[in-house]
Order: structure tokens, then C-alpha cells, then sequence
């Protein structure tokens, strides 16, 4: 039979740092350490998806917030960019062949922001030199010659016509309805009532010869239109050869300064050839010029729509840049990933062209690595499936989200899509990872690479170390006051603490910086150069005080005697149990009373939290483990002859989890065999059905709950709690709880099995069976198997009195 295990010392209910491994006094001593505590899985699995390149190996970093997984996936991947070529410029011109589709065009890195001031500055010397080309005396002595031409030309045609009707005493008219005949009396165009009163042969004379030179009259007005044709044709082909010569010379010279880049020089031809076909556009633009021949009216000119043509929207531009880009966009949204074509009001309806498109993070990282939170990302309408896309395809096709989702779109532009080349790490916790391998059949073929970081380090004297050059790492970044080697030991002692294992260290960066940045302020407040241990305890007291309302409002109704729970006698079937409340950031242990009934029934154990669907499958499943146990240790051979039941007294919200299975079972037990159990020891664990006790969560939490019950109503000396001894190693109690154990006041017992458990909590021994299955008498063991021998008795005797009935 086990020995009964003696409290524990209180050395092992909390585990210090032993500050005397440490060779500096303060962190002013120490080198900067990495930013992160422990991490070499991610690290390795960062450093291969980096090194990389084939399709899919980007990386989704998975864990808790606060453990620095950005901080760590930045470092690594700045640099490893470092060791990269700097990314393109990017930037989107005019098509001269289809403006709804803009041309995009890769330069290298600072040429971008060339080729727009280039032409910017060709527009305005193409302004000026055709302004100049235009008012000089060449061209305007050959356009008053073309001009000259044809009005000589229609002259000589009207003047034949007059010359034609002069004998016959008509002459030619130029009225404002147009050009006419008449006949005339000594020079003077004959009045309507005079030619009334001529002959009627005189004037059938004169209608004949009037209609025959109306009819050469519209002989020659339907030649003018060619004619005038081909003066149009000779101004323009004037304005081209002028044009010509004063840009060529432009041009040609910007073609040589990027002689370089085939893209430039065969758009500059193009530009040529555009300036030199809508040349009457350009001088139309020049304030106070002459509007040219052969232009537009002036409602049908845009000149500012125009002139937009010819510049260069840069979307991106790595001018000065020395690597890869590294980019983290904090708010990934659709447009701002993908990029967006802005639109303006214009005279009542929106406008739109090239040089409204807006380049995205995705244009910004390209060739490099883009760093994204994944809840931020999720949250956002159409944000992930655009990503997706963009992989998939590898281009960065920009278009509205409303035509992303289907939906009608205003927009009339359709950018020539940018080819993608860039890596994507997605910072997130584990539980969204899981989400899309589960639910997403792209996620896993996009995002090969998993990146787990640990919540948790082994305790050992390196990453002991490693966590005081992190703290004077953290002290100097965030401009505190040095920290002495006592207050580095409480900083480590509160990582171990947070995850209660005084085995292992919580890699909870953002813990440990907020703990400094408050002991730094408590220092500072009390005029200290330097932040000791007393301003740690300072700040963790604070902290627990601000987070304690709810905890001290529960036990004041327990020490008031509105909820009942007892810290000395002794009941039967009556036990302490302890239970975690997790709040937000607090969490704290409360004391439950558990009560357990017995009497003659079928073999159940009835859980009442279940029956009234307030206990969760956890709770419920350690209830029915209850049931195995009891059959197989005390009636392996005969019905379980047992209608037990078990409740948490005055409990008003849902229970779950299995780590009152144990003190369950010692209810039971003592409702059984009718000894009683000493109110003044709580219990915590699980059980299996052979009766061994198991580890459990929230231990510290649990203990500290009770103690300060324990020690509101007063310490007595024989108080304490029984936990799984297999939760001995997270104990990382509070100095309060130490202090009590090392004055005899407070005891903490660990347990393997129920049978150590129950002596404890009865001072009566458990008692093993012999070869025959038999329980020493007086023990607790024999006391139940003798009282379900009882109950399974009364049944039978019951069975047979009904079957006597019956017949």
C-alpha cells in the first residue's frame, strides 16, 4: 500500500531564480539579446520557406499573441533581404491604342522617378518649342499662301460667272443667304415692280438666263468643298512637317537619355507620333495663341484631359532603396493589398484615366516579402480571396471589389496586370491556422510553410540568460531605467508563473515588457535610479489589485455566510472542491462545496449538473468514470447494487472539465462508508478508473483560492489543499501561500492514487484487499464494500418480495 506523502516543503511550492549564476549587477551590463525567448522551430522553418523559391512556400506564423512572432519574422526576414536585389519601379502610361487598358511598365530601381520628371519637363518644352514653331514668320507666310491659294481660286471662279452674266444685264449678288442673281437698269439691280411691267418676252428672257448661271453657279459652290479639302489637308500636313521639326529634336534626345530601356524608347515613338497627329490640341492649350486652322471648336477641345496623357503614374518607387523591400501593411484591406483606380466628379458624372490608378501593398513588396496580420486580413471583405488570386495567378490584376465580388462597376479602366513575385508571411494564432487547413483547399497548396512558435521554454541556465539579455535588450529600446540582477530574477519568475510550470519559462515577450514598463514607473515614482525587486512585487501587486474586484467580491459572500462553504469540521459526503474563473486578463481559484447522497438503486451515479444541462461533456465523462471505479474495486463480481447523486452546491453557471472527478469520488466514498471528511482541506485533480489522481490545470490558482478563504477566516495550522502529484512541478505559488507553509500554517499535499487521498481527508486508511478480495475491517474500503453489500442485499430482497407479487 502506497505511503501516505507528507505536505510538501516550501521550497517546492514555488521555484526562485537563483540570482547568484548571474555576473552582471545591472542590465546597463549586458549586450542586447535577440527580442525573443527560445523559438528555434520557427526560426528554422522561416530560414527554409526564405531560402525557397519555388511556388507556394510562403509562411503563416502560428501562435499566442504576444511571444514576438512579428518582431522575430521581421528581423529574419529584413535580413534576409538584405542579401537581395532591390525590387522594380513600377508605373502606368498612356495606351495609345486602347486607353481603357493602360500599359504598365518595370524600370529599375530609381528610374521611375526619371522617367516622370523627364516627362514633365518634355511636355512643357514641347509646349513651348510648337508655341515658337507656330508664331514664326515661315509658317505663317506658308499658311497665308495656302490661304491665298484658295481664295483666289474662288474668286477667279465667281468673277468668270460675273463677267459671263454682264452682257446679258444680270449681275452677281452676295447676299446674306448667299451668293444670287439680278438683273440690272443702268447699273442698278432691277426693282421687283419694274420687272413686272417689262414684256413677257423680256422677262421669259431673263429667267432663262438667270436659271443657266445658277445653274454654273452650282457648278462651281459644289467644287468648293474639295477645294477647301485640300487646303485643310495642306494646313495639317504644315502643321505636321512644323511640328515635326520642333519636336524631333525633343524627343530624340529623351530617346537617347534612356537608350537603355526598349520599353521608354518605343513609347517616346509612340508620344511622337501622337503629338504630331493632335498638334491643333496642343496650340489650343497656349493662352493667348491664335487658335489654329483646321482645330476643333473650342466646346469640343479637353486640353487638359489631353495633356494627362503623356504623363507617368509611378505606382511604385524603390528610389534609394539598398535591398529587397520589406513591407507590413497594418490595414489589409482589399484596395489597399491589390491596389484601386480612383475616380473624380466631373460636370456631374465620375472620371477616371491611368493616372488615378493607386498601387497596393502587393506592388510595394513585389520582387521582396509582405508581412500581414491574418485576423486583420480575415476581417476585411474580399481581402483574402484577392490575395489568393494574385498568388494563384501570379499578377496583381487591379480592378474594383464590386467587380471582384460580380457586381456592376463604374470603372471603365482594366490595368495591364503586374507579374508577381514576392513572398508572404501571415502572422496569426494557431487556432485560425487550423481554421483554413481545415475549411480553405487553397490554403494549404498557397501557405506550405508553418512556423510554430511556442508558448513555453524549457527553465535551464541558458534561457535564463538569454531572457537577462532580453530584458536589457527591452530596457534600453524602451528608454527605462536599468534593472539590478534581483528584479531580472522576479521578471523570470513571472514568465514561469503566467504559464504555471516552474519547469518552463512563457515566451510572452509583451508579459515581461509590460512588467518592466510598470516597475519602471513605480521607480520613477518613487525618485529610484535604478528598478529593484521590491518596484517587480510593487507592480505585480498592482496588477493583481486592479484585476481582483470580481475574486474579492465572491469570497466576501463566502466569508459573509451567503454562499456556505466550511474551513473546519468534519461532514460526511461533503467535500471542498476547487474550481478556476478566467475573466479577461484574471483569473482566480474559488472554493465549491460538493455533496454526494447515496442509497439502493440501479448502479447510477447521477451527475444533477448534467441532468439540468449545466455541466459540460468533460465533467460529465469524469462522473461517469466514478461509476467504473466503484463496480470494479468494490463489487467486481455483483451488481453495482447504487443510486448515488452529486451536485455543486449553490452553482449558477455551466461547470465543465474533469478536475472534480477526484474529489467527486471522495464524496462518494465518504457517503458510502459514513466517515466523515475534514472540511478544512480542498481538493483538486481527475481520476481514472483505477483510482489514479491526475494533473490538472490552473493549480496556483486553485491553492491561492483557498488559502485566502483559509486565511480571511484565520489560519489554524491544519489547512491545506491535496493536489495530483503530478502537478508538483507547475507549483509557482505566491510568496503569501510560501510564507504561510514555512510557518506550519498552510500544508500542500500531493497525491498519486484516491487511497492516499481519502486517508488524508478522513485520517482513516483506505485499505487494500487480500488474495480473496477482502478489505482489512475499519478500514474505509471495507466500510464500502460492506455498505454496497448492504444495498445490493435490499435490492434483491426487494426483487424477490416484487416477483411474489406478481405471481
Amino acid at each position: 500500500m502506497p505511503s501516505i506523502p507528507a505536505a510538501l516543503p516550501p521550497k517546492a511550492l514555488c521555484r526562485t531564480c537563483d540570482t547568484s549564476q548571474f555576473a552582471f549587477k545591472t542590465t546597463d551590463d549586458l549586450d542586447d539579446g535577440d527580442g525573443v525567448i527560445g523559438q528555434e522551430r520557427a526560426i528554422e522553418a522561416i530560414d527554409f520557406a526564405l531560402g525557397m523559391d519555388a511556388a507556394g512556400y510562403n509562411v503563416f506564423a502560428a501562435g499566442p499573441r504576444g511571444i514576438g512572432k512579428h518582431r522575430l519574422v521581421t528581423k529574419l526576414v529584413e535580413e534576409t533581404a538584405q542579401q537581395r536585389p532591390t525590387g522594380c519601379d513600377w508605373c502606368y502610361v498612356y495606351n495609345f491604342h486602347d486607353a481603357r487598358r493602360p500599359d504598365a511598365m518595370s524600370l529599375p530601381a530609381g528610374s521611375g522617378a526619371q522617367f516622370v520628371d523627364a516627362m514633365e519637363q518634355l511636355v512643357k518644352d514641347l509646349s513651348s518649342a510648337l508655341t515658337s514653331a507656330f508664331s514664326s514668320e515661315d509658317y505663317r507666310s506658308n499658311l497665308q499662301s495656302i490661304q491665298d491659294t484658295v481664295e483666289q481660286q474662288q474668286g477667279q471662279a465667281l468673277e468668270a460667272l460675273r463677267k459671263q452674266a454682264e452682257p446679258k444685264g444680270i449681275t452677281l449678288l452676295n447676299t446674306p443667304m448667299g451668293y444670287g442673281f439680278a438683273p440690272v437698269v443702268d447699273g442698278q439691280v432691277m426693282q421687283p415692280d419694274m420687272f413686272n411691267q417689262l414684256p413677257a418676252e423680256e422677262k421669259q428672257r431673263i429667267e432663262a438666263d438667270i436659271k443657266a448661271l445658277q445653274e454654273a453657279l452650282k457648278t462651281v459652290m459644289q467644287k468648293m468643298p474639295a477645294l477647301l479639302q485640300d487646303v485643310r489637308e495642306q494646313i495639317r500636313a504644315l502643321n505636321e512637317e512644323t511640328a515635326e521639326f520642333a519636336i524631333s529634336g525633343l524627343i530624340e534626345s529623351l530617346k537617347s537619355r534612356f537608350s537603355e530601356f526598349d520599353e521608354i524608347v518605343g513609347y517616346l515613338g509612340m508620344v511622337h507620333d501622337d503629338v504630331t497627329s493632335n498638334i491643333e490640341l496642343f496650340l489650343a492649350s497656349q493662352q493667348g495663341a491664335e487658335q489654329a486652322p483646321g482645330s476643333p471648336p473650342a466646346g469640343e477641345r479637353n486640353t487638359d484631359a489631353f495633356f494627362r496623357r503623356y504623363q507617368v503614374n509611378l505606382i511604385v518607387d524603390n528610389t534609394g532603396a539598398r535591398s529587397a523591400p520589406v513591407v507590413y501593411e497594418d490595414e489589409p484591406t482589399y484596395e489597399r493589398l491589390i491596389g484601386r483606380i480612383e475616380q473624380r466628379a466631373q460636370m456631374g458624372a465620375l472620371f477616371t484615366d491611368f493616372n488615378m490608378i493607386r498601387g497596393g501593398a502587393l506592388h510595394r513588396a513585389n520582387g521582396g516579402y509582405l508581412i500581414l496580420d491574418a485576423r486583420k486580413m480575415l476581417t476585411q471583405p474580399q481581402a483574402w480571396e484577392g490575395l489568393k488570386r494574385a498568388l494563384w495567378a501570379s499578377e496583381i490584376r487591379i480592378e474594383p471589389i464590386s467587380g471582384a465580388m460580380g457586381l456592376p462597376s463604374t470603372t471603365t479602366l482594366e490595368p495591364e496586370p503586374i507579374p508577381l513575385n514576392i513572398k508572404i508571411l501571415i502572422v496569426g494564432d494557431g487556432m485560425i491556422y487550423h481554421l483554413l487547413h481545415a475549411n480553405d483547399p487553397d490554403f494549404g497548396s498557397l501557405f506550405k510553410v508553418l512556423a510554430d512558435f511556442d508558448e513555453r521554454v524549457e527553465r535551464s541556465e541558458g534561457s535564463t540568460h538569454h531572457l537577462a539579455r532580453l530584458t536589457a535588450k527591452l530596457a534600453r529600446e524602451d528608454n527605462l531605467r536599468p534593472f539590478d540582477a534581483e528584479a531580472v530574477g522576479k521578471l523570470i519568475d513571472d514568465l514561469a508563473r503566467a504559464i504555471s510550470d516552474a519547469e518552463r519559462l512563457s515566451t510572452n515577450v509583451e508579459r515581461l515588457e509590460d512588467l518592466m514598463q510598470e516597475a519602471n514607473f513605480l521607480a520613477g515614482r518613487a525618485g529610484a535610479g535604478l528598478v529593484n525587486a521590491a518596484h517587480i512585487d510593487q507592480a505585480i501587486d498592482a496588477r493583481t489589485r486592479r484585476l481582483s474586484r470580481v475574486s474579492e467580491r465572491m469570497q466576501s459572500e463566502v466569508t459573509r455566510g451567503t454562499v456556505m462553504i466550511d474551513t473546519q469540521d468534519e461532514v460526511v459526503g461533503q467535500i471542498n472542491g476547487l474550481a478556476v474563473y478566467s475573466m479577461g486578463q484574471a483569473s482566480f481559484g474559488k472554493a465549491s462545496r460538493i455533496t454526494a447522497r447515496v442509497r439502493v438503486g440501479k448502479g447510477d451515479v447521477i451527475d444533477i449538473e448534467r441532468e439540468v444541462a449545466m455541466g459540460g461533456p468533460l465533467h460529465s465523462k469524469g462522473v461517469l468514470i466514478l461509476s467504473a471505479y466503484l463496480g470494479a474495486r468494490y463489487a467486481p463480481n455483483t451488481p453495482l447494487s447504487l443510486s448515488a447523486s452529486l451536485v455543486f452546491e449553490q452553482s449558477y453557471g455551466g461547470v465543465d472539465g474533469d478536475s472534480a472527478s477526484s474529489t467527486e469520488l471522495y464524496a462518494l466514498l465518504s457517503a458510502l462508508s459514513d466517515v466523515p471528511i475534514r472540511q478544512n482541506l480542498a481538493v483538486t485533480g481527475s481520476v481514472n478508473q483505477h483510482g489514479e489522481v491526475q494533473a490538472i490545470g490552473g493549480v496556483n490558482d486553485k491553492i491561492e483560492g483557498f488559502f485566502d478563504l483559509c486565511n480571511e477566516r484565520g489560519l489554524t495550522g491544519d489547512q491545506g489543499v491535496l493536489i495530483p502529484e503530478s502537478n508538483v512541478k507547475h507549483l509557482m505559488l505566491h510568496p503569501r501561500v510560501v510564507e504561510a507553509a514555512k510557518a506550519g500554517q498552510f500544508h500542500v499535499y500531493p497525491v498519486t492514487t484516491i487511497d492516499q487521498g481519502i486517508e488524508i481527508l478522513t485520517g482513516v486508511p483506505a485499505g487494500e484487499p487480500d488474495a480473496d478480495g477482502t478489505f482489512p475491517d475499519g478500514t474505509i474500503s471495507a466500510r464500502v464494500a460492506a455498505r454496497l453489500a448492504e444495498f445490493a442485499a435490499h435490492r434483491a430482497q426487494f426483487g424477490r418480495q416484487q416477483n411474489g407479487q406478481d405471481a
